[in-house]
């Protein structure tokens, strides 16, 4: 009978399940139209990245409330004439088409380039901006003219953008990218590299203003922003094409452009001249240019990410473990001033994020004369970080040793510090293996976080190619794996280690 009971309520719980599957799919259905739910809900949900995104979209520095940019304005315009308001979504740039097709949000529209590869995954409305790429030096510079005089210098720009695109294809150059527009600007001002090389809007945004930059040569590379929306969505594509034909008509597009700074022969050009821009939007790609997933294409870039990430993780991991070990031995045998200086810098080094720790060592050091290399900020950075970790794993290892191993030592004629390093420090290490390698292990995970200073490690190398390519999941298949075989390795050795020293604790 309690077969029967357990049977009975599984398929009425079955039921209950396809009812409402089925129910929230008609839901769906009658909600898949994105224009028609954007109008019965009054809402448009627009989705941006506004972190460095001046004049784009960012917040108001006077009031860090509010939004501004010449993209808010637009958006606005375009809410207005739908008849709706717009309701904010934050979202990473790198993934905003993927969190798009996801629903999140109703539009995308954050600078995003209109590509032969992102034609394929998302629909665009008609181009609403023309951009080129432009060159920004330092007022003093003088080797710099034109992009040619770029061939073996070192520039920064933006990752996943045409200018990236543009740089690489030279072949003579050191490419430094970012993942926000204000980083490479702060480089180029402390000389970590020799110009910078990004959309014009950004250009114009952060050097004009500024007497100790100045643009060269002129723009290249001319290409359109669009507002990307699902593929499935025509009827809203062909709305968002009306309005912004009303908006061109009107001049208040025009009127956005001037009062942001942005109206230039380009937009003149886009806007006004009808037989340029339909030649562009009646022309597709074709499928034969859509990127197809090869492995041996991508796994070279991610292999050197890999190395980078095991370059800057082992010499990080010295410098916490030698460091570590310094500030134990200082909490538990210095004077009182010592314990009081160690313990501080335990507490403030694990009571403050490691990204902070970063950006202060490579961006605010400056400020003060003391100018790093990104990869020595990295090593740095996470070096002391996790020393304050390690300090207190060798203090408890230390403190699990019986105080009378070192009574006996000091009476057999001793030292503290020779008996610290014969007796105590050996066995302590044995104790302190197993959470050494997970300090370790979580290091190489947490090495990610250098990316914020224009270190392409092994996660921002997936980022870079998955954005491209909005192969999120094989490229991060292959991305977790190669973090699984550089760490595995490192538990298997220190399982060895570990047996061994207890069969020569054992033998003794």
């Amino acid at each position: 009978m309690s077969y029967m009971r357990i049977i009975i309520r599984s398929i009425v719980l079955l039921q209950l399940c396809f009812f409402v599957i089925f129910f929230s799919g008609r839901y769906t259905f009658a909600y898949q139209n994105t224009l028609e739910k954007i109008k019965s809900t009054g809402v448009l949900t627009w989705g941006f990245d506004a972190e460095g995104g001046a004049p784009y979209v960012f917040y108001d520095p006077r009031h860090p409330s509010k939004m501004i940019g010449f993209e808010v304005d637009l958006v606005d315009a375009i809410a207005r004439e739908m008849g709706v308001k717009v309701q904010y979504f934050q979202n990473a740039w790198d993934s905003i088409l993927l969190a798009l097709q996801r629903g999140d949000f109703d539009i995308a529209m954050n600078g995003i380039e209109i590509t032969p590869q992102r034609e394929h995954i998302v629909s665009f409305s008609r181009p609403y901006f023309a951009y080129a790429e432009q060159i920004v030096i330092r007022a003093s510079e003088v080797r710099i003219n034109n992009l040619d005089d770029l061939r073996g210098k070192k520039v920064g720009t933006l990752y996943n953008t045409v200018a990236k695109r543009l740089l690489e294809e030279m072949g003579d150059v050191t490419v430094n990218t970012y993942s926000g527009q204000v980083e490479p600007f702060k480089d180029l001002l402390s000389s970590r590299i020799d110009a910078v090389f990004v959309d014009l809007p950004i250009a114009l945004y952060y050097a004009v203003s500024n007497p100790q930059l100045r643009l060269i040569g002129e723009p290249v590379g001319e290409g359109y922003y669009g507002i990307a929306v699902r593929s499935e969505d025509t009827a809203l594509v062909y709305e968002l094409n009306r309005i912004l034909e009303k908006l061109i008509r009107s001049g208040e597009l025009k009127e956005i452009y001037k009062r942001w700074g942005l109206w230039n022969p380009l937009q003149e050009r886009l806007l006004l001249h009808e037989g340029l821009l339909q030649k562009y939007v009646e022309t597709p790609p074709s499928v034969s240019q859509k990127v197809s997933f090869k492995v041996n294409t991508f796994l070279p870039m991610l292999l050197k990410g890999a190395l980078v990430t095991v370059g800057i993780s082992l010499v990080s991991m010295m410098l916490a473990v030698v460091l570590g070990l310094a500030l134990a031995v200082m909490r538990l045998y210095g004077n009182t001033w010592v314990q009081k200086i160690a313990t501080a810098y335990i507490e403030i080094y694990r009571g403050t994020p490691l990204l902070i720790q970063l950006y202060i060592l490579y961006y605010g050091l400056p400020n003060i004369g003391i100018t790093l290399s990104a990869f020595a900020a990295a090593i740095i950075g996470l070096g002391m970080n996790y020393a304050a970790y390690e300090a207190e794993i060798y203090r408890a290892g230390i403190q699990s040793i019986p105080h009378g191993q070192t009574e006996a030592a000091l009476s057999l004629g001793m030292s503290r510090r020779l008996a610290l390093k014969r007796i105590i420090l050996p066995q302590a290490f044995r104790i302190t293996i197993p959470p050494m390698t997970n300090d370790f292990v979580a290091l190489f995970k947490d090495s990610s976080l250098v990316s914020v200073i224009a270190i392409v490690e092994l996660t921002k190398a997936y980022g870079i190619l998955a954005a491209a390519t909005m192969n999120f999941f094989s490229l991060g298949i292959i991305t977790a794996l190669l973090y699984f075989g550089m760490s595995y390795p490192l538990s298997l050795y220190a399982r060895r280690l570990e047996r061994r020293l207890m069969r020569k604790s054992s033998v003794r």
